[in-house]
């Protein structure tokens, strides 16, 4: 018997909203993300995946079949500040303490941040998701200073940024994993977070793990 499709119903009117918990994890050249910084305020992380335009291909006079581009994400990262390790990042070195330079080379970094998951039950504090980001660069962005004035306003920040997929075994690579805290393993993702946020347990540093060793650990 075929089961009546409802709507609207009571705990499942989901959204998502906010954006918290930011962390930047430099690379280095042997290609991991072993250092993670508070990225304190956030204001905003926008994920545009660009590419996956479509070829039609014709044949014996009718539509034979579409190939698929190659996808790609740009992210648009916005806060109020941002934190010091993510200077050379942005093309800048200090020189002598208190003197930075810009126009220097940029460094690849990685991101993680989070959102919240509500619904109309539990509104904000139904569960979140984990947003990991990979192969980051940063592009040159404009820097609008003004007179402070009677209707005085913080300077926002602004980075486009370019990504280059990570390689996973079984899957075409990607540079953006996410995971919902409503269906992943509740030990699991307790130990990635430790990972990414660090623990009071020993020395061992914040730390942005790879892709497949994130799904290695996800996996009970």
């Amino acid at each position: 018997m075929t089961q009546l499709i409802t709507w609207d119903v009571a705990g499942e009117r989901f959204y998502e909203t906010g954006v918290d918990h930011g962390v930047l994890y430099p690379r280095i050249a042997d290609g991991s993300y072993p250092a993670g910084y508070a990225w304190n305020g956030l204001v905003g992380v926008t994920e545009s995946p660009e590419g996956a335009e479509s070829t039609p291909l014709y044949a014996d006079n009718i539509k034979y079949l579409n190939l698929l581009s190659t996808e790609t994400l740009k992210v648009t990262i916005e806060a109020y500040t941002y934190p010091d390790e993510f200077g050379v990042c942005d093309g800048s070195e200090e020189a002598a303490d208190g003197v930075n330079l810009g126009q220097q080379g940029r460094q690849t970094f990685g991101l993680c941040y989070r959102t919240n998951v509500g619904n109309d039950v539990d509104g904000n504090d139904l569960g979140y998701k984990l947003h990991l980001l990979y192969g980051c660069t940063a592009s040159p962005s404009e820097k609008a200073f003004s007179t402070i004035n009677d209707n005085p306003d913080a300077i926002t920040f602004s980075w486009s940024v370019d990504t280059v997929p990570e390689l996973v075994t079984g899957f075409k690579p990607t540079a953006l994993i996410t995971i919902d805290s409503r269906t992943a393993d509740p030990t699991s993702l307790a130990a990635l977070e430790s990972l990414l946020y660090g623990d009071d347990s020993g020395p061992t540093p914040a730390a942005l793990p790879l892709p497949d060793d994130v799904i290695a650990l996800m996996t009970p």
